[in-house]
């Protein structure tokens, strides 16, 4: 039967900032806190920032503002609950940035992060990546300048305003009449590696019949027809360059497996007894805590799963 609890432990999904977006516009505001000593700067490199590691817990490591040059560009992240303003700096190389420290990526350090910090870099990393896309105007090819806080660029020929893309994409953990999952390997993945299915949502097309389309076009198996044969459990933003992941379980009509081999090499089902006979014996290895394809199986297989067992 469908679980109607949305997933409430998506390790990106967290957040502790208020983002506070009516400051964006607000210039003067942002001036008179990047003037002021308290204001916490995070520097992001490539997709990187600087962070700090003790026994298996990691901290970001941040500056005063007084340290931003004025070539440097900024955007302003949010305040926590002490009205404490946070802005990332976005430079080219970690060399250009004045903080000492190991620099990890958020694939890295995201599960170690606390609900602050796992917040802050998401919402950093994924600006740092638009803006390392969003080089000239899409329209014209010209120059683009940051506004709004650094949450717009605007061409300085023909003033079109150009925002953040977030691109949706489905995830999908799949269960049979006898509540089997079905995972697969991607062409990509070394022989071991499987996860959940995933792909983007197409032009005009819902996220459920992305679903259904998706998990059709890479294994052959088909979801029934009700109305709860997909199950929406929650999301999470995964800026790796600018995704949002629309968690879901999905329950089978057809179960016969035919893979398109060009994206899934190959896709079995198992039962409980099944995944964990494989992942103890090291037959295979399911995704990290960060991804929420690894929540999607837990709350199929009923308890967390050992950390031993991921990529």
């Amino acid at each position: 039967m469908p679980d109607r609890l949305l997933l409430d432990d998506l390790l990106l999904s967290r957040a502790a900032v208020d983002r506070a977006a009516h400051r964006r516009t607000d210039e003067n505001w942002q001036e008179q806190r990047l003037a002021d000593s308290t204001t916490r700067v995070l520097w992001v490199a490539n997709g990187a920032a600087a962070v700090a590691e003790v026994e298996g817990t990691a901290r970001l490591i941040f500056s005063s503002p007084v340290d931003i040059d004025s070539s440097v560009e900024v955007s302003f992240l949010g305040v926590d609950a002490e009205d404490r303003a946070y802005f990332s700096a976005h430079v080219e190389n970690q060399s250009d940035a004045p903080v000492q420290a190991a620099w990890k990526s958020l694939r890295e350090v995201g599960r170690s992060l606390s609900d602050i910090d796992a917040g802050l870099l998401v919402t950093a990393v994924a600006l740092d990546n638009w803006r390392s896309a969003t080089g000239r105007c899409a329209k014209c090819g010209g120059e683009v300048v940051s506004q709004n806080g650094g949450w717009s660029l605007r061409c300085i020929t023909d003033e079109v305003d150009h925002f953040p893309r977030t691109e949706p994409a489905v995830i999908v953990l799949v269960r049979d009449q006898d509540d089997r999952a079905l995972l697969g390997r991607h062409v990509n993945w070394p022989p071991g590696l499987v996860s959940t299915f995933a792909g983007f949502v197409e032009a005009g097309e819902s996220a459920e019949a992305a679903v259904r389309r998706e998990l059709t076009e890479e294994t052959g198996v088909v979801i029934a027809d009700h109305l709860d044969a997909v199950q929406y459990l929650g999301s999470q933003p995964w800026p790796f360059p600018a995704s949002l992941m629309l968690g879901y379980h999905a329950w089978a009509k057809e179960t016969a497996i035919k893979v398109d081999e060009t994206e899934i090499a190959e896709a079995n089902w198992y039962s409980r007894d099944e995944l964990s006979a494989a992942c103890a014996s090291g037959a295979i290895k399911l995704p990290s805590s960060i991804s929420i394809s690894r929540r999607l199986i837990e709350r199929w297989y009923g308890e967390e799963l050992p950390a031993d067992w991921s990529w």
